[in-house]
């Protein structure tokens, strides 16, 4: 070969050597300068520096119990609540990667390998998006495009701020937020709602399998939906596939992942809502609650904004022990279905033609009934929202619909008019109940209702019912204050009248004891235990009603109650709320505390925003407080409370039907009190040991729906025995610390407790004590 052709040869090789050179610098200098055009915001608007460290995210608010569990949330469309990457199990972090990342540890942002992968192959052999590309995308991108020239603008973006998140993050920190913005569908916004409404489980609790599945949705939550009953296995084959890569990349054995690809998905599917879930009623009073404070200028953000139940991540800490509200639940739900059961069996058409109600006329019923239209929902927003004119709204009344009903056996659709859709409710019995710590004032347990999708009238704050009997301690506590009576002393039970005009009474005012019985002498523990008319009239003509009304106002009731003697038997419309708070200054030693539900609010950085100051007052002297519980333990001694005591179940029809889980056996110091209104429209109880006051009250929306006999239709038969099942299911949960213990005794107690004693400084001789064992149950 000359030497000319070799230089020739050598020429054209160095030219290839320099156009490769050339080529390789401008593929280079082209992405730089793509890099630098995008971070420029020539292909659209980037994240600055403070996005990128404080980014834009919608995260729900959280109800927290008072042991630490989330009891719901308020949120309009993100139900997402962030966690830390050391929340996360690591077997959920190792799919992740598995599936979505392998070398994700290796890389800074881009994965070359990957990319160069993608060109190459088009995309068939893998995408080449790493969990920092696909964070950008979610956070800052946006939806991929359709057009494929703003799809490469976009993936040019997701690039530039996946490169920033790297500098700006730790790789755990950057995980952490995929998981946390990630939507899996059906409400479930970040993996902690996914773990909740797919698995009912804590993020920690989820197992290998579970974990695979969740990971398998960051493919698309929409087509691997598992509740999509059009693509039944495709979300278990997603599944299966990130266990594949679990295994390939050594995260589990070969032997694990067969047996878990075997296996299905294991859903335990758990829908999050306002009106699903514990404590709804508790919920929606504090929605209220949360409502009124952001809207205080004295809780503003420091920009001076309102701050958002809904987005702005607020931390609610209440009261509410989750484990209590679940056993208060757990009472309700055993107790009214056959409570309600038996009210249906009563209230027959063929036993009943007005049922559900009594003692009313078809006139009385059609004008009640008239009358609850006007009250109803559909009415407000006919009328408000949609301007209807009263004739249309009227007759949408008449109208079949379809719709779905309550049931105790579950819902029901069905089609009828919602005219018999409100009598059907009205049949039902309703219930409220409130559990409350007497020393501390915070509530433990708050149940307004039987199923709040369906009652949402909160029975423990909203609504007011006759209280009855239950009202006869407020009467003996002040006549204990100013005469210094002992539960020991007498009263005649005998026909009583207090005359006309004497206390404001425009008639000659004249009680009968329930089935107006009446015996000779009674003491006043017997008296109250027994819920004796005549004796409490008596008490109420000794002092007069304006000091009971004192007393009852600085106890927390906030009704006003007229100062007229029948108040003594309970007339008063007062709430759960405001019993629990009344009955715990006994159990507080005379102090009333302000019932507390919110101990403190927190903004999603942990700051406090606000924290609660508890509000007391001395009410009584601990001596008065003492004596009145010692009258109250007399209720569930030998009174009306009585059946909580006993060993052996009782042979009368009514413990078979709806004493639920009788007999209870309880033997520790219990003070409580029944109550019954006329009618038997209303039964109450309120239940105090040492550290624990609760009242419950059951009854029906109307009035005039009501057990026909005193047998069903007292306190002690309808709400007493959710008192009871509460309180067992508290006893034998050993994480609770619910006292059995007595009464704390004030050591300088000048009323003497023991009758024979207190009748010998009466008499100066022994003559034993009244007849004491005399029991009426009502």
């Amino acid at each position: 070969m000359s030497a000319k052709k070799k230089v020739n040869k050598t020429l054209n090789f160095s030219k290839y050597i320099r156009w490769f050179w050339i080529l390789f610098s401008s593929g280079i200098l082209v992405v730089v300068l793509l890099f630098l055009l995008a971070s420029w915001g020539v292909f659209g608007e980037m994240p600055t520096f403070e996005d990128l460290e404080n980014p834009k995210n919608n995260l729900a608010s959280q109800i927290i119990s008072s042991d630490g569990e989330i009891l719901g949330k308020f949120y309009f469309n993100d139900n997402r609540t962030p966690i830390d990457y050391n929340e996360l199990p690591q077997h959920l972090v190792d799919a992740l990667i598995a599936t979505e990342d392998v070398r994700y540890h290796d890389h800074a942002g881009i994965d070359a390998r990957g990319t160069i992968r993608a060109f190459v192959f088009l995309g068939k052999r893998g995408g080449a998006s790493t969990i920092s590309q696909q964070l950008a995308r979610q956070l800052f991108v946006g939806v991929r495009s359709r057009n494929k020239l703003q799809a490469i603008t976009q993936k040019i973006k997701e690039w530039v701020i996946a490169t920033r998140l790297e500098r700006q993050y730790t790789k755990e920190e950057i995980i952490a937020m995929y998981f946390n913005i990630y939507d899996f569908g059906n409400n479930a916004d970040g993996i902690r709602s996914a773990a909740s409404i797919y698995f009912d489980k804590k993020l920690m609790d989820l197992n290998v399998k579970e974990s695979a599945m969740l990971v398998g949705m960051f493919k698309n939550s929409s087509l691997y939906n598992p509740r999509d009953h059009k693509n039944p296995i495709g979300t278990r084959n997603r599944r299966n596939v990130a266990l594949s890569q679990m295994e390939r990349y050594g995260y589990i054995t070969e032997a694990v992942k067969d047996s878990l690809q075997k296996l299905d998905l294991g859903l335990r599917y758990t829908p999050q809502s306002h009106r699903d879930g514990i404590a709804t009623y508790f919920r929606a009073y504090l929605q209220g609650f949360m409502k009124k404070w952001v809207n205080d200028k004295a809780n503003r953000k420091p920009d001076g904004s309102k701050y958002s139940i809904y987005s702005d991540g607020l931390k609610i800490y209440t009261t509410i022990d989750s484990r209590m509200q679940k056993h208060a639940e757990e009472a309700v739900a055993q107790h009214m279905p056959r409570l309600q059961a038996e009210f249906f069996h009563q209230n027959t058409a063929k036993r009943n033609p007005t049922a559900p109600f009594l003692d009313l006329t078809y006139g009385a019923i059609d004008t009640l009934m008239r009358r609850s239209i006007r009250q109803s929902e559909r009415w407000r927003k006919m009328k408000y929202d949609l301007k209807k004119p009263d004739k249309e709204i009227k007759a949408s009344f008449y109208k079949p619909t379809q719709m779905t009903i309550f049931s105790w056996k579950g819902d029901i659709d069905t089609i009828m008019t919602p005219m018999d859709s409100m009598r059907y409710y009205k049949s039902f019995l309703r219930t409220g109940m409130m559990s409350m710590e007497p020393q501390t004032g915070h509530v433990k347990a708050w149940v307004g209702g039987v199923n709040y999708r369906h009652f949402q009238y909160d029975m423990v704050k909203q609504g007011k019912r006759q209280i009855g009997s239950t009202f006869k301690p407020f009467v003996y506590a002040a006549a204990i204050d100013q005469l210094h009576l002992s539960p020991c002393d007498t009263l005649p039970d005998s026909p009583f009248c207090i005359e006309k005009n004497k206390y404001g009474n425009p008639e000659e005012w004249c009680p009968k004891n329930s089935g107006e019985k009446y015996g000779n002498i009674r003491t006043l523990k017997n008296a109250l235990a027994n819920s004796v008319n005549t004796v409490t009239a008596r008490l109420m003509d000794k002092i007069g009603p304006q000091p009971v009304i004192d007393l009852a106002n600085s106890l927390g009731i906030e009704q006003d109650i007229l100062p007229v003697p029948s108040i003594a038997l309970g007339t008063p419309d007062l709430s759960v709320y405001e019993m629990v708070a009344a009955y715990s200054t006994f159990a507080n030693k005379g102090v009333y505390t302000k019932p507390v539900m919110i101990t403190s609010i927190e903004d999603k950085n942990g700051t406090i925003l606000f924290q609660f100051t508890p509000e007391t007052k001395d009410v009584l002297s601990e001596e008065v407080a003492y004596v009145t519980v010692n009258l109250l333990e007399g209720v569930t001694q030998g009174g009306s409370g009585t059946r909580l005591r006993h060993t052996f179940a009782k042979e009368e029809p009514v413990y078979k039907e709806i004493i639920t889980g009788y007999p209870y056996q309880f033997d520790n110091p219990i003070a409580g009190k029944t109550g019954t209104t006329q009618n038997q429209s209303d039964g109450w109880f309120m239940g105090m040991v040492p550290n624990l006051v609760t009242g419950v009250w059951v009854g029906a929306e109307d009035r005039a729906a009501h057990f026909k006999t005193i047998t069903y239709g007292q306190g002690a038969s309808m709400a007493l025995p959710i008192w009871a099942l509460y309180m067992k299911n508290c006893y034998n949960d050993e994480t609770l610390n619910v006292s059995k213990e007595e009464f704390e005794k004030p050591d300088n107690l000048s009323i003497e407790l023991d009758c024979e004693k207190h009748q010998e400084q009466l008499t100066g001789n022994k003559k034993g004590k009244p007849d004491d064992d005399q029991e009426i149950d009502f």
